[in-house]
């Protein structure tokens, strides 16, 4: 067991800094005292001892603030509470609470809210306090990049064990009782007779005391929870179809919203006829709002049907407008002055280029949608004294800032419920949805407005993750990589999301290159440069982010080079690997796969590495070749994340994003035409069927090392390593994605 400083309350308010390892940015650096929103509105008797612990006669409240959109986020912080609180998560009251700076996250960089600033390269050239500093200055509340256990993982184990030792306290001041003859389990101090005091009995009397921050950390060999197979907190609700989602929220008296803005991305309204969508049965009212109308109605089917009979005068899209076009602009940004960055510069690469052959490839990859399943939908009640929003988000603090700019309400007075997300992938990084909802509201003050948007509105209005183009040369000599240099051309996601949001937009977007600079390879002559595309379609963060494309683009083009060179890709990978950690990982895919096996013909093998988010992720596919077209047989993945919290749901998530990055190599993209992406539904946006959905293999490393995020991940090896098996079964070499424009699929 490790024993840990004392801290004071402002110290852990602010955030365990002397534990998270950044004492200098923490505590010394960083006086400005945050408010435990618990303490608002407190009960007599009932005692908030930390921000994320509340007691009171009824029981146990446990503060989980990074949002939960399928991920488990709110399971692995309870866990991770209990595992020192001691209590029995099946009788605590689990809620994400309200927004507050002192949920801050301290890993996600606040100069690009998307990315996780968790890769070892950049941590070492920029300081791992940067994003703990700017986490707290700006109270940064958000999930994303993988961040809720490397952020929360001292935090909440530290916060169960300062109510644990506050609650003992109380029993002590009550009992008269040393503390070393009591101890505790499932909720309460137990006394040397065995004898039970329950949490809830001794609130009043932890209330009345400072709390004991003086406490020790539990040794992982003791662990209950932590480490150990869980059942999500979820689980049951899920399975039973009792969960409540952001979609399922109701109040009474509540009225049924819906809206339709102009299908071409930021163009206008010029105006429009109500007159046959007032005529219909349930219509309520047609309002305008931004870019559009919005119907409300007795019903959401109802208003669906009349927004659609609403005549609507579309002005057009400012931005580039058709596909063909978009990629034009991409290919004409490989220039001098569109360089964003260049992290990535060993050796001498234009040198080595100079002479000899010269291996050179293009690659591109298309818009993606996020398309979670359950629709964008909030439920809001405007009056002129305050604002409740009740929906599923990440970004809650955002919101409620957005919120009172539009209405004028002081944020204080902008209340936002979060609730369980059926699904994000980054799309509730966002908030468009909820301020159109809000400006119906304005327009009904004291009616609750429950506003839904149809699956076509979500698609037409998405915030696509990026298309990119990357152009890469290289270089091979005596069977071995001598030169690799890879220039990519994206749109800045980060300056999209931040302007979106009102954020100041400075530096070069980690996002355009993440995924490929950092990749722990030491070729003699190897450069990655990012060209920052003139903006386009508003983007946002979508599943890995810059990774999600990048590893495809970086590990295709590894690949072409290593059969170049004539070497084996999981050898000469391994050959390369300056990075411990990556090189196990890729050691266990090959044996997990038993690379070099002979498959037998027809079938092929492919392999593709990422280090994403700080964590190494090797992936092998395999596929054969039928008569209805190739099919993904079996996938090998092992990943390194230091500890795994939760062995189930370790491997679900990466499971879950080595589907997701499959079926969206195979079959996904948002084209436009006018402006307007064509994909509007899922039928024309197909994910990987059931049917198609090969056996997983999966193995956790923990090999010690700081502990990370697995929810994004797994994702970007995915599309490298099939496109990768595909060369290996069929020799044929595919550039672009989605795959299916190039092959068929059983």
């Amino acid at each position: 067991m490790s024993r840990l400083r004392t801290i004071t309350r402002r110290s852990f308010l602010v955030g365990s800094a002397a534990i998270a390892g950044g004492v200098a940015f923490g505590t010394y650096l960083y006086k400005r005292e945050l408010h435990n929103p618990l303490l608002d509105g407190l009960e007599p008797g009932a005692a908030a001892i930390t921000p994320y612990v509340k007691v009171d006669a009824n029981g146990v409240t446990l503060i989980t603030p990074r949002a939960d959109v399928g991920q488990g986020a709110y399971s692995i912080q309870a866990h991770m509470i209990a595992e020192e609180l001691d209590v029995d998560l099946a009788q605590v009251t689990i809620t994400p609470g309200p927004p507050s700076p002192v949920y801050y996250n301290g890993v996600v960089s606040a100069e690009g809210m998307p990315i996780a600033a968790t890769s070892e390269t950049f941590l070492a050239r920029t300081g791992r306090g940067v994003a703990d500093v700017a986490g707290k200055l700006l109270g940064l509340q958000l999930t994303g990049g993988s961040s809720t256990v490397p952020d929360m993982y001292d935090r909440l184990r530290m916060a169960g064990a300062v109510a644990r030792e506050t609650l003992i306290a109380a029993a002590t001041a009550q009992t008269g009782l040393p503390r070393d003859q009591l101890r505790t389990e499932a909720g309460a101090v137990i006394l040397p007779d065995g004898a039970q005091l329950a949490y809830q009995d001794l609130a009043a009397g932890a209330a009345e005391i400072d709390p004991v921050t003086d406490v020790t950390l539990r040794d992982p060999s003791g662990w209950k929870h932590l480490g150990k197979p869980q059942m999500r907190t979820d689980m049951l609700a899920k399975s039973t179809g009792t969960q409540t989602y952001g979609i399922d929220m109701v109040m009474e008296g509540m009225v049924f919203a819906t809206t339709r803005t102009n299908p071409a991305q930021g163009g206008a309204i010029l105006g429009f006829d109500a007159g046959r969508a007032e005529k219909m049965r349930g219509v309520k009212a047609v309002l305008p709002i931004t870019g559009g109308v919005a119907v409300v109605a007795d019903n959401t089917w109802r208003a669906f049907q009349a927004v659609q009979a609403v005549d609507c005068d579309w002005g057009p899209s400012p931005y580039i407008g058709d596909t063909a076009a978009q990629f034009e602009a991409v290919a004409a940004a490989f220039t001098e002055d569109t360089q964003d960055s260049q992290f990535r510069d060993d050796g001498d690469v234009t040198a080595a280029l100079s002479e000899g052959e010269v291996l050179q490839a293009e690659y591109r990859i298309p818009f993606l949608a996020h398309a979670p399943l359950e629709p964008m939908s909030v439920l809001v009640k405007f009056t002129k004294a305050r604002v409740d929003i009740w929906t599923a988000t990440q970004i809650p603090r955002f919101m409620q800032a957005n919120v009172a700019r539009l209405t004028g309400i002081d944020a204080e007075k902008v209340h936002i419920h979060v609730l369980m997300a059926g699904g994000s992938f980054g799309r509730r990084l966002e908030d468009d949805y909820v301020m159109r909802a809000v400006e119906v509201a304005q327009q009904m003050p004291g009616t609750p407005v429950k506003m839904v948007w149809s699956r076509e509105e979500d698609f037409t209005h998405d915030f696509p993750r990026p298309l990119a183009m990357a152009r890469a040369q290289g270089k091979v000599a005596e069977g071995k990589l001598a030169a690799y240099d890879l220039a990519i051309a994206a749109p800045s996601v980060t300056a999209s999301q931040l302007e979106r949001q009102n954020q100041p937009i400075f530096g070069p977007d980690v996002a355009i290159v993440a995924g490929a600079w950092d990749q722990p390879f030491a070729i003699p002559h190897y450069r990655v440069t990012g060209h920052r595309v003139p903006a386009m379609v508003p983007v946002s963060s979508w599943r890995s982010v810059g990774a999600s494309g990048n590893a495809f683009l970086h590990e295709s083009f590894m690949d072409e080079l290593c059969h170049a060179a004539g070497a084996d890709p999981l050898e000469e990978r391994l050959r390369l690997c300056t990075h411990d950690p990556s090189r196990k990982v890729l050691e266990a895919v090959g044996e997990m796969s038993d690379w070099g096996a002979d498959l037998g013909p027809g079938r092929g093998r492919g392999l593709a590495f990422c280090l994403s988010f700080g964590v190494p992720v090797a992936e092998v596919v395999e596929v054969s070749q039928t008569d209805a077209g190739l099919r993904i047989d079996k996938v090998f993945v092992a990943a390194e994340v230091g500890r795994v919290l939760d062995p189930m749901n370790f491997e679900a998530q990466l499971s879950g994003g080595v589907i997701w990055g499959l079926g969206h190599a195979m079959n996904c993209e948002l084209t436009y035409k006018d402006g307007v992406p064509q994909q509007d539904n899922y039928h024309l946006y197909s994910g990987l069927r059931l049917y198609q959905t090969p056996q997983i293999e999966v193995r956790g490393l923990e090999n010690g090392g700081k502990l990370r995020g697995i929810g994004e991940p797994g994702v970007p090896p995915a599309a490298p390593a099939l496109a990768n098996a595909i060369f290996a079964a069929t020799g044929q070499r595919i550039r672009d994605l989605p795959l299916s424009n190039s092959v068929d699929f059983a």
